[in-house]
């Protein structure tokens, strides 16, 4: 089967798109494409993102990016695709309670002519769940190991790690989202550049920075960092409303994006040592998303883990960039073919259950 992955993350940095081969439980990527938002739209886009807003700015959207992600996959010109999994655009998310993705897939299948399953973290909030994180499900088929405990972490514009023991069952995977990711790392660097950059490229403006440790303390004195998995988390917190209490520090923006950047990786390495070190050895790490092409971030992730091997899931012959996006091609396959896809180890559901609405070709 060749399925077609969509993923658009809270980073709001644009479209990927991943085109594998799919022979259950085994997958080969065929092709990825990644295609930015414009400036214009990232701003739309962040205007209904946790705020108070028109419906019909919501609505607008919502089929505007049908448009854009079926215009992103046909333009990677790639032949026989059978079935398209979309995630869609998070503009608010508050596991359990409720979660709202954006990008209508009748509008997909409807101008590729492909069946397209979207809205997947529904089913699981339905069933009692965070409805994330759903990509555990990709990476315990996928990644076991059957000698090596592994974690996977991906640094998007939220961070969250998969523990995935080895020879582990279904049952035996658990996750959860440590806190942010890039989120605010890439708004101070927006601010810093005026708006030219919208990520700390390479890192650079973090290591002009200097980290204040006090910021740093007072950042990670939330509950949320204590609070036990199953939890997800996403721009409620770490949004402009955190930005402008950190800017109001009166450190010079490097600083701040110097100490963001730590928060970060503090963060991700003290949700590892509190909740998955006392059920498993930590062997390896295996880092995707935007996060990994930071080598700041990444450097002081393997000083704060030095017993564990900290690097790219590229390393293993799965790009990192691609990652999330074949993980929503492989859901919506596991959907098609009636398995069910959420770990409740994982999101807290009440049961395992078939994620995701679908839209049949025309």
């Amino acid at each position: 089967m060749r399925v077609a992955g969509i993923m658009s993350g809270t980073s709001l940095d644009g479209i990927d798109v991943a085109v594998v081969d799919i022979e259950w439980p085994s997958l080969k990527l065929v092709a990825f494409s990644s295609t930015p938002y414009s400036k214009a739209l990232r701003k739309r886009l962040l205007g209904v993102s946790n705020a108070e807003c028109h419906t019909r700015d919501i609505a607008r959207l919502h089929y505007e990016l049908g448009e854009l992600y079926a215009a992103a996959v046909a333009a990677m010109g790639i032949k026989k695709i059978q079935l398209v999994g979309c995630h869609g655009q998070t503009i608010y998310h508050e596991g359990p309670k409720c979660t709202l993705q954006i990008g209508e897939g009748a509008v997909i299948a409807e101008r590729l002519g492909i069946e397209t399953i979207t809205n997947f973290r529904a089913r699981d909030i339905a069933a009692g769940g965070q409805g994330a994180p759903l990509v555990p499900f990709f990476d315990w088929m996928v990644l076991t190991h059957d000698q090596v405990n592994r974690v996977a972490i991906n640094l998007g514009g939220i961070a969250n790690v998969h523990a995935l023991p080895k020879n582990g069952k279904a049952k035996d995977v658990f996750a959860f989202d440590t806190g942010p990711g890039n989120m605010l790392i890439d708004q101070l660097a927006t601010i810093a550049t005026a708006g030219r950059q919208s990520y700390d490229r390479d890192g650079k403006l973090g290591r002009k920075g200097r980290l204040n440790h006090d910021l740093l303390k007072q950042l990670t004195k939330d509950k949320y960092f204590l609070k036990p998995p199953p939890k997800s988390a996403g721009r409620e917190q770490y949004g402009t409303a955190m930005v402008d209490k950190m800017i109001q520090s009166g450190l010079s923006i490097e600083d701040l994006i110097a100490t963001a950047t730590a928060f970060t990786a503090v963060t991700i390495a003290e949700g590892i040592e509190r909740f998955v070190s006392p059920k498993m050895r930590v062997d390896e790490c295996l880092v995707s998303g935007g996060g990994v092409h930071n080598p700041l971030l990444m450097a002081e992730l393997q000083g704060l883990m030095p017993m564990s091997y900290v690097h790219s899931i590229s390393d293993i012959g799965i790009p990192a960039d691609a990652k999330e996006a074949m993980a929503f091609a492989y859901l919506a396959a596991a959907t098609k073919l009636g398995k069910p896809s959420n770990l409740p180890s994982a999101t807290g559901a009440k049961r395992a259950t078939l994620l995701g609405e679908t839209h049949a070709a025309h």
